[in-house]
């Protein structure tokens, strides 16, 4: 008897074939119109310091997590000592400059790991420092009027330009950009009740990046703060609110990245 899981695995497998099938017989008829990203430009910059930035801050969280646990473990004398330092900073830096000697106690071995880990946490922490400073500046000169927007920050508008690519104006409509983006309405009607439901397709770090945008807005932007008392009154829940908006951010984004008179800024 097959596993249940395994039938699903396979269909999916199959699935990803037949598509992949298709968009080659695609290219190969000349039906398919889409231009392909380019890989020379400020969007192909951001990109690769944002997939370095991202593992920097996985790696800093990983040595933050394995720190403290250290620390919970550690001799009694020392983890007594290292409590009576307060704050985040001033305490790595305090382990950074341990001088544990020779290894010939339990103590010296946990001062050498505990070290180890605070000074890979600091040089992270500065690479990570660096990758901002240059993300920022790359993105303030494809995207500054996008930038200065309530609630999208530099990270926001690098995932944007990396999903958009070199070309803005290969993507023709801002639904192209919102169904890139996962957020396009799907239709979840039933019966005589007429409603969308989420979308769980597109490029879920963007879509992440828009939720965050909706979620600020919604708490400190006036105008996001009427409708969504206006949307709430008309008896849509806080996920259907989220996606209308997400929906509206897209528009500005792309009205910003992907018209005419703004993609020459944007390359």
């Amino acid at each position: 008897m097959t596993r249940p899981h395994r039938q699903l695995r396979y269909s999916h497998g199959k699935s990803d074939s037949l598509d992949a099938e298709g968009a080659a017989r695609s290219v190969l008829s000349g039906q398919a119109t889409a231009k392909p990203k380019t890989h020379a430009g400020s969007s192909e910059m951001i990109r690769h310091l944002k997939i370095a930035r991202d593992t920097a801050v996985k790696c800093r969280s990983q040595a933050m997590v394995t720190l403290k646990t250290l620390i919970i473990n550690a001799p009694t004398e020392l983890r007594d000592s290292l409590d009576q330092i307060k704050g985040k900073i001033i305490l790595i830096r305090h382990i950074a400059a341990f001088r544990p000697g020779e290894i010939t106690s339990t103590l010296a071995s946990a001062k050498v790991a505990l070290r180890a880990l605070a000074r890979r946490w600091l040089a992270l922490h500065d690479e990570i420092q660096t990758h901002d400073k240059e993300l920022e500046r790359l993105a303030a000169a494809c995207a500054p009027v996008l930038m200065a927007s309530h609630g999208i920050s530099t990270m926001t508008v690098a995932e944007m330009l990396i999903l958009v690519g070199d070309d803005p104006t290969r993507i023709r409509s801002e639904s192209a950009l919102a169904k890139l983006c996962g957020v396009c309405p799907i239709p979840a009607s039933s019966g005589k009740t007429n409603r969308f439901r989420l979308n769980r397709g597109g490029n879920r770090q963007a879509n992440a990046a828009l939720y965050r945008v909706a979620i600020i807005r919604m708490r400190s932007h006036e105008p996001t703060l009427a409708y969504v008392k206006k949307r709430t009154n008309d008896g849509k829940s806080k996920s259907e609110i989220i996606r209308c908006l997400k929906r509206y951010i897209v528009r500005e984004i792309f009205k910003h990245l992907c018209t005419p008179q703004n993609a020459e800024i944007a390359t």
